[in-house]
């Protein structure tokens, strides 16, 4: 099973997963158009970081507690919209509020951390698709995951950084809206 397959799943698994990180990274370049690099690997590595955990979660729920984690999943899509909802409404709030005699701080820890929750919440149904695996291949197929999600997120950063700065004031109110229609497009596609 260690083959060239298994890498390149494992890869466009990443690429999938990552792309609510991406949307996510992208609104928070354009209310940080300031961001330095130490910062926008921070944030990319938590979104890594949860790209990685959840699919392993899953995996260890398959092989312990399956029968729970089928109760819990109806309700992925909306804890997503729940968590983006807030964190999208509270940054166009700011932007509509006239955010721009200040300085802009950017996301915080606590509402990065419920970003990485939030758009890597439906990578615990992965851990079902790589069920089959042994351990050390789930843990792999993980990492191979978060260090696609790394590279996508870093990029998506950049993006918004480029379009933060043309944008200047109005960021922050595109940012909240970006992550209002990843909330509600997570939601659609997970309900129906």
């Amino acid at each position: 099973m260690w083959n060239f397959r298994f890498f390149f799943n494992s890869i466009l698994l990443g690429v999938g997963l990552a792309m609510d990180a991406f949307s996510v990274s992208m609104a928070n370049g354009l209310n940080e158009p300031d961001m330095k690099k130490n910062r926008m690997s921070g944030i990319a590595g938590v979104f890594a970081f949860f790209q990685f955990l959840m699919p392993m979660v899953g995996w260890i729920c398959v092989h312990t507690v399956v029968q729970y984690f089928k109760m819990f999943e109806k309700f992925i899509p909306w804890i997503a919209l729940f968590l983006l909802l807030y964190i999208g409404g509270s940054m166009l709030i700011e932007g509509i509020k006239g955010g721009e005699e200040e300085e802009s701080h950017g996301v915080g820890f606590k509402a990065l951390l419920v970003q990485g929750g939030a758009t890597s919440i439906d990578a615990l149904s992965v851990g079902f698709t790589i069920a089959d695996y042994g351990f050390v291949m789930a843990l792999v197929c993980s990492l191979i995951i978060a260090v696609v999600t790394f590279f996508i997120c870093v990029g998506g950063l950049q993006i918004g950084k480029t379009v933060g700065n043309k944008l200047s004031n109005k960021a922050s109110i595109l940012g909240g809206v970006i992550l209002i229609f990843i909330g509600i497009e997570i939601f659609v596609t997970g309900v129906f």
